[in-house]
């Protein structure tokens, strides 16, 4: 199967869910696109925005830049999505990865695929 994008659909519509498991999926989602910032400090910092945003229950930043894939929280949707250059399996198994990874944390959740919209592609 290939897929331009995977989407995490939250179940319960809560981004307080994702708070602990969140720093494993961000570490994995950089490790496996190969972007992980040179600098750990940095890292550290994506975590935590990221972090203080899911405790209170906000929508997070995720990480949209440049590179292979990101990882994107839409507005007014409680989901979040990895969004790869072009279809491809990579999205699928990472997609599937992290998938499993929130079922592990009991985050109950739905994988739909290339659900993008016209402005988001």
């Amino acid at each position: 199967m290939k897929a331009a994008s995977g989407h995490f659909v939250l179940k319960k519509g809560k981004y307080r869910d994702l708070a602990k498991v969140f720093p494993d999926i961000l570490k994995t989602f950089l490790e496996e696109t190969e972007q992980v910032p040179e600098d750990e400090d940095v890292l550290k910092m994506f975590i935590y925005l990221n972090q203080v945003d899911l405790e209170r229950n906000v929508k997070p930043e995720g990480y949209n830049r440049k590179g292979k894939m990101r990882l994107v929280f839409p507005l007014n949707r409680k989901e979040f999505y990895i969004r790869g250059t072009s279809r491809g399996s990579e999205v699928v198994r990472l997609s599937e990865k992290i998938s499993r990874m929130l079922s592990k944390a009991k985050v109950s959740h739905d994988v739909e695929w290339d659900k993008l919209s016209s402005a988001e592609e």
